[in-house]
C-alpha cells in the first residue's frame, strides 16, 4: 500500500530533516538580521540546506538498511551529490545574476527608461553557500541515524 513508505524509517528520516531544515531556516536568519522573515519556511536557499538534508539522510538511511557498498547506496550517493553540487553551484549562480538583473531593472525603473509595467524582481536566494549545504548535510546524517535509531 502507498502509506506503507510512513514505515520506512528512510522516508521519515528524508521527510523530518527536509522539515527540520526549513524551520531551523526562520530562528538562524532572525540570529542574523534581527528580524522573523517567516517565508523562508517554504523558500529555497538559506541555512540549512533542506535539498542537501533531505538527500543526505535518505542516503544515509539507505546505507544503513541495505549496506554502505550495495548498488542502491550508490545511486543514492551519487544523486546526493549532484544535488549538493547543483544547490552551491548552478543555483548559487543563479542567484547571483538575479541580484545583478535586479539591479539593473531597478535602474531603468528609476531612469523611466522601460515602455510597459513594472517587472517583478527575480529571486536571489535560491542557491546555497558551501557552509550552508555542509549544514544540509550534517543535519541529514544526524537525523537519518536517529530515525534508523528509533524505527530501524
Amino acid at each position: 500500500m502507498v502509506w506503507d513508505v510512513f514505515t520506512s524509517h528512510i522516508a521519515i528520516g528524508g521527510i523530518a530533516a527536509w522539515l527540520l531544515a526549513q524551520m531551523l531556516k526562520v530562528p538562524i536568519a532572525y540570529a542574523r538580521g534581527g528580524r522573523w522573515n517567516w517565508s523562508l519556511l517554504l523558500h529555497p536557499g538559506g541555512m540549512p540546506s533542506s535539498h542537501s538534508s533531505t538527500m543526505t539522510a535518505v542516503t544515509t538511511g539507505i546505507g544503513l538498511s541495505e549496506g554502505w557498498g550495495s548498488p542502491l547506496f550508490v545511486l543514492a550517493i551519487t544523486l546526493t551529490v549532484i544535488v549538493v553540487y547543483d544547490a552551491t553551484g548552478v543555483r548559487r549562480q543563479a542567484g547571483f545574476h538575479a541580484e545583478r538583473i535586479n539591479v539593473l531593472v531597478d535602474e531603468i525603473f528609476h531612469a523611466k527608461t522601460w515602455p510597459g509595467k513594472e517587472l517583478k524582481s527575480l529571486s536571489e536566494v535560491i542557491g546555497h553557500s558551501p557552509a550552508e549545504a555542509l549544514a544540509g548535510v550534517l543535519l541529514g546524517i544526524a537525523v537519518a541515524y536517529i530515525a534508523f535509531w528509533i524505527m530501524g
